[in-house]
């Protein structure tokens, strides 16, 4: 059994700054020994379906920063596991759209320098399925999915969603997690929300031996401890 932390969406290069310190502690504090990224590591703006905020870096310039990026969080958690998200696979997506197979294309862990990183859709632990939740929305995504799959589950994707919802039946108990994110809002590649009355949540997860999971919202409001003023955001 597991004492898992999980990272929310962090978006590299559109993370907030204060986040993986906010999650490094919340795992300590926990004393967890698993990690697990929920999904959109990256955030791909750059090559998005979507229409890309003028100012923002280019291809080029996104993949460093990314790249950047995703090394400390891999120089903090050398071990994990990770569940792909739509932002991920944008790449791959728009490859497949001019008929590149996958086969042609390199693994996540060989682009992003993660040894020790096992990327795949659905990962399952302690019998709680953990996976990016492509494709769900509502008040409460995670719940929804729990009930369709008949067992507990994990997922990030919707930003502005986060806790734990459970159902009760006469011999079980499952829940879901929506485990908020760790996106900074005033990042240009996430500009498209600024007039979206529901904000992302800060937040990421903890879940305890398959049957106890906790969410631990971040405080990084104005003058409290992971606010972005306090730290330095960048290339160096």
């Amino acid at each position: 059994m597991s004492r898992v932390l999980i990272v929310g969406d962090v978006h590299e290069p559109a993370t907030h700054p204060g986040y993986l310190d906010f999650v490094s502690d919340i795992g300590e504090e926990w004393g967890c020994d698993r990690v697990h990224f929920i999904g959109d590591i990256i955030d791909h703006h750059a090559v998005s379906f979507h229409a890309r905020h003028p100012d923002a870096p280019g291809p080029k310039e996104e993949y460093e920063l990314a790249l950047y990026g995703t090394q400390k969080w891999h120089r903090r958690f050398p071990k994990a596991t990770v569940s792909v998200g739509n932002h991920d696979e944008r790449v791959i997506r728009l490859a497949a759209s001019v008929n590149i197979p996958r086969y042609y294309l390199r693994e996540y862990s060989e682009v992003w320098g993660t040894p020790g990183w096992k990327w795949s859709e659905q990962t399952l632990i302690d019998g709680v399925l953990y996976t990016h939740g492509t494709g769900c929305g509502g008040m409460h995504p995670a719940y929804n999915m729990a009930k369709n799959n008949c067992c507990s589950v994990v997922m990030g994707h919707v930003h502005s969603a986060a806790g734990v919802k459970f159902m009760c039946g006469p011999k079980s108990r499952i829940f879901g997690v929506d485990t908020g994110c760790g996106v900074d809002s005033n990042h240009l590649a996430m500009d498209y929300g600024r007039n979206i009355a529901r904000k992302p949540i800060v937040a990421c997860a903890v879940v305890l031996d398959g049957v106890q999971p906790f969410l631990e919202i971040c405080p990084c409001a104005s003058g409290e401890r992971y606010h972005r003023s306090r730290f330095k955001k960048g290339l160096k």
